[in-house]
């Protein structure tokens, strides 16, 4: 904003605290995920700040940004694949396995739940 060229940051952060607003960096994030019903969007090497107005809390994140498919989750770089924790506790749940079952039933099974489940199962 062209007006706000040449404030001071401490005269920005006393009148942000007037008027109630409070900031702050949130430390040690490794990721943020933003699901939606289709896709999952991932912010790697994020930095996340916290704008608390008057109890409504707003985020600002910044990083590099990847669109994965909903479900499960390819990693290129380990070479991977890792799935929803909802997908890994539901084949838990549902076959009575632990998680290194329920997750290699899924690897088998293209991530499909219900499949692993009844893999797992059948056998």
């Amino acid at each position: 904003m062209a007006g706000m060229r040449g404030v001071n940051p401490r005269q920005m952060q006393q009148a942000m605290k007037k008027m109630g607003i409070k900031q702050s960096n949130i430390d040690n994030v490794i990721e943020v995920i933003i699901r939606t019903k289709d896709k999952e969007i991932v912010i790697t090497n994020a930095e996340v700040v916290c704008v608390d107005m008057q109890g409504n809390k707003n985020y600002q994140i910044s990083g590099t940004e990847e669109t994965r498919a909903a479900g499960y989750i390819s990693t290129s770089t380990a070479g991977a694949v890792s799935f929803s924790g909802e997908d890994i506790e539901l084949v838990m749940s549902q076959s009575g396995c632990d998680r290194d079952k329920a997750v290699a039933a899924l690897t088998a099974c293209d991530g499909q739940p219900a499949e692993a489940i009844l893999k797992i199962i059948t056998g």
